[in-house]
């Protein structure tokens, strides 16, 4: 697969979008951390986390924690090395609780297309599990 790399227009933003989406339904934290600049700065929610090995520790976590886990990212602007996205994702707790959190992240990509700066925060909802989009 071709590099994604600035400045973007829609066709690229878009393809970047849904190459994140793929990448982080693997559920694998040190393919996911390979997105990433060495020294990659995340606010999720209320963590806040530099570098690749605490992003794969910070994944690790969050996919050991949240089961079936299923992700949908969808372009909401961009500029020439900025992407937001809107995303909504699902999961299932360890006491069999689904839940659906909504949110947006707000992207920053490096001349060579990784992200050194990613930006999110998002609301988790429960539901029933008749009510689950993504199977």
């Amino acid at each position: 697969m071709a590099a994604l790399v600035p400045p973007f227009d829609e066709e690229s933003a878009i393809a970047k979008v849904q190459r994140a989406e793929d990448l982080w339904n693997t559920k694998d934290p040190a393919k996911v951390a390979l997105a990433y600049t060495e020294d990659s700065e995340w606010r999720n929610r209320d963590v806040f986390l530099r570098g690749r090995a605490q992003i794969i520790d910070f994944l690790t976590q969050k996919w050991e924690a949240e089961k079936e886990y299923k992700l949908r990212k969808h372009l909401f602007c961009f500029t020439h090395n900025k992407i937001a996205v809107e995303f909504e994702y699902e999961f299932v707790d360890a006491d069999g609780q689904w839940w659906r959190a909504y949110g947006i992240e707000h992207w920053t990509f490096d001349e060579h297309g990784l992200m050194q700066r990613r930006d999110m925060s998002a609301n988790n909802i429960p539901i029933k599990e008749a009510e689950r989009m993504f199977r």
